[in-house]
């Protein structure tokens, strides 16, 4: 029999958890104060996924980068690859919360959805001609 240790990320109790293991199906989970950390150490163990969290570049907006997260967690094993598809990715702006910026990433069925707004970038003149960003439209 093996034994795998983990420490719970599910609530802030951080339980240490020890999975039973034998010929890779789990045995039985101990140490967790509840339910979810049961949960957590079998999913851990058995299909481990991540909500990926980075930065894509912005085009005509009133900030170059925006905040992105995957709408859901995907496979850890497709997190890298993940970061690797958004390196060239450009949003074009305005960009609301929520609005996809990529579909299926990396082909997990999952989108990348924009984590804040970001306003278009207008330039007005102003009386002496001189060019004025209005960032709030």
């Amino acid at each position: 029999m093996e034994e795998k240790n983990l420490i719970c990320i599910n609530c802030p109790m951080g339980c240490m958890l020890n999975v039973a293991m034998e010929e890779g199906e789990i045995l039985g989970v101990s140490g967790n104060t509840c339910r979810r950390g049961e949960a957590y150490a079998r999913k851990e163990l058995t299909n481990p996924t991540r909500i990926v969290t980075t930065t894509v570049k912005v085009s005509g907006g009133a900030a170059r980068m925006v905040p992105v997260k995957t709408r859901e967690d995907i496979p850890k094993r497709k997190v890298l690859e993940c970061v690797r598809a958004l390196k060239d990715v450009e949003a074009k702006a305005p960009i609301r919360i929520g609005d996809v910026i990529v579909e299926n990433i990396v082909g997990t069925g999952v989108d990348i959805v924009a984590a804040k707004a970001v306003a278009q970038e207008i330039w007005q003149p102003d009386e002496k001609g001189h060019k004025t960003l209005l960032k709030d439209r």
